[in-house]
């Protein structure tokens, strides 16, 4: 799945911003590292590299065992993977001297078709890759964070609908979250990681059936009253799913300027 610089930039931006809250979840419950101590790590273990570790960390972990892990997350297959994981991992070892845990997390809908190792005359490596479709969504569903909540989108969802999926993870936010400001922006969040799944339409009509939850009652409620809801919908979704202007928009759907812009200022999804 080929993905555009620009959808890339989203899902690297969102990791960035969650990867703290996140991070002792995943080595706890997808990696099995049960940890009693980290350091953060600089991240510049070569000046002239042009990419970064997502995650470098010095970590010892309850068998009393040190080494410095570090993750990376891919969206897509890169056939060069296997070698800049191994260029990191020299590096890496050559910097800290210490043991070096590498694991590859691939956010892909498919399976991994990276390689994951080199064997040759004179090298021998390897590395983990763990693909989050084969997760369970509940080890994420289940967190009281909703940096990792909205992770949940990425699993597995097992013998659950799509559309059931989604509502238990919409309502898992509104639980976990405090302050609309900070739910729209975990709600963004869920919509571009949903792109990565395909599920952004399901979605999008998830939450135009519970339209209602996205408006500010204390500015709003005097224009929901007498508003027929198929209107909220049917305004809703032009916003989603066409670039036409709000003056069209209310022509098209009969209601006025002002009603429009009001559905538009509610919606906690950007277009």
């Amino acid at each position: 799945m080929k993905q555009s610089k620009n959808q890339a930039s989203q899902y690297d931006k969102i990791f960035k911003e969650n990867i703290e809250a996140v991070i002792p979840s995943l080595m706890q419950n997808v990696l099995g590292i049960t940890t009693v101590l980290t350091e953060e790590l600089p991240d510049d273990v070569q000046h002239t590299k042009e990419r970064k570790p997502d995650v470098l960390k010095k970590v010892t972990d309850s068998l009393g065992n040190t080494f410095v892990l570090q993750i990376e997350f891919q969206v897509s297959n890169e056939s060069e993977m296997v070698y800049r994981m191994a260029e990191y991992y020299v590096m890496l070892e050559r910097k800290y001297k210490l043991p070096i845990e590498q694991f590859v997390l691939f956010l892909g809908s498919s399976k991994p078709k990276m390689s994951t190792n080199i064997e040759s005359k004179h090298l021998k490596f390897d590395f983990a890759m763990i693909a989050f479709a084969e997760l369970d969504f509940h080890i994420f569903l289940n967190s009281t964070k909703p940096e990792e909540v909205i992770l949940s989108v990425l699993a597995n969802f097992a013998q659950e609908t799509p559309e059931n999926a989604l509502k238990q993870i919409i309502l898992r936010l509104e639980e976990t979250t405090e302050g609309d400001l900070s739910l729209k922006r975990y709600f963004k969040q869920l919509r571009i990681l949903a792109q990565l799944r395909k599920l952004e339409r399901i979605l999008k009509l998830i939450v135009m059936d519970s339209i209602a939850k996205y408006i500010d009652e204390k500015k709003d409620v005097a224009f929901l009253i007498g508003q027929e809801k198929a209107q909220v919908k049917f305004v809703t979704n032009l916003l989603l799913e066409s670039d036409f202007t709000v003056e069209k928009i209310a022509k098209i759907a009969s209601v006025s300027v002002e009603f429009v812009k009001k559905v538009k200022g509610a919606i906690t999804i950007d277009k």
